[in-house]
């Protein structure tokens, strides 16, 4: 049996409260962890993942013993504890150098999880364009038709926007737009991982020419081992709460602006019947017919 002991302090109650299931989720945070060995490459990588994602963050900064494909309880009860739904593992090997594992668990389990081998590098402090700023909402891009073709990286594109989403906003003015990352699939076993800030300059209409600066990290990844989530599993960490789905509504549709659409049904009108103001002018007067010209000669 396991003990379970009462909350007393009004901390750990709001700790509870927050942890709570809820019908609109908090952020998701990230948890940051190193394996049993580590090198330059991957702290350096880790660190400007860590800027990007930075303040929904968590960092381990002791080295843990994980091997996450032979048994992944371990990520999975640390992000329990540190309430982290994402997760990265740096890690570095004889057999598998430079490796990342970008990860995601679902109801305290393990949905999705691939390694990425780093085959090319270039720090972000090697780029002179100015950082994005602390909490922004980054743009997240994918190209290639391998996100389309192949299955499992349609479902690794999937985790890589679920991973650098960032906070969650209703709307966002075009000056507040600082980041967009760009993922492109090589082919089906290569990945390149591009961070650009984009530039408005001056144009001849009221819409600014906005062109992308490299401001870093740049990354080439070669997809090694992947553990996905089977259908089911997956189709239930996407199901929405009934409260936040929309009620379909009668004859109404929507187009690609985002504008509704109605269809309203009338009957047939009776404009005869139909009481109106009673005015002199739209009065009918009947007419008179003249008498003819020759009876008029008779008479006189």
């Amino acid at each position: 049996m396991v003990r379970v002991e009462k909350i007393k302090t009004k901390k750990g109650k709001r700790v509870l409260v927050d942890r709570a299931p809820k019908t609109v989720e908090n952020d998701k945070k990230t948890l940051f962890c190193r394996g049993t060995k580590t090198n330059e490459i991957i702290n350096h990588a880790m660190m400007d993942l860590y800027d990007i994602k930075k303040p929904l963050t968590t960092k381990m900064d002791k080295h843990n013993p994980y091997h996450l494909f032979e048994d992944e309880t371990p990520i999975v009860r640390a992000g329990s504890k540190f309430d982290t739904s994402m997760f990265v593992l740096g890690s570095n090997s004889k057999k598998k150098p430079n490796c990342l594992t970008f990860g995601r668990t679902y109801d305290g389990q393990l949905l999705d999880m691939a390694e990425l081998r780093i085959t090319a590098y270039k720090s972000a402090s090697n780029f002179e364009t100015a950082k994005m700023t602390l909490g922004s909402k980054p743009c997240v891009v994918l190209e290639g038709s391998a996100f389309e073709s192949d299955s499992d990286m349609k479902r690794i594109g999937n985790l890589m926007i679920d991973w650098f989403r960032g906070p969650k906003t209703d709307t966002i003015r075009l000056e507040g737009l600082e980041t967009v990352i760009v993922f492109t699939a090589l082919d089906e076993k290569t990945l390149a991982l591009r961070v650009y800030r984009p530039v408005l300059k001056k144009s001849a209409t009221a819409t600014p020419r906005v062109e992308l600066a490299e401001m870093g990290p740049s990354l080439n990844f070669e997809v090694m081992r992947k553990k996905l989530a089977d259908d089911a599993l997956f189709k239930l960490a996407c199901k929405k709460p009934k409260a936040l789905m929309k009620k379909r509504r009668k004859n109404m549709s929507e187009d690609v602006f985002g504008n509704q659409l109605a269809r309203v049904h009338v009957g047939k009108q009776r404009t005869d019947d139909i009481q109106t103001r009673k005015v002199k002018a739209l009065k009918k007067i009947p007419l008179v017919e003249s008498a003819p010209e020759n009876d008029v000669a008779m008479e006189e």
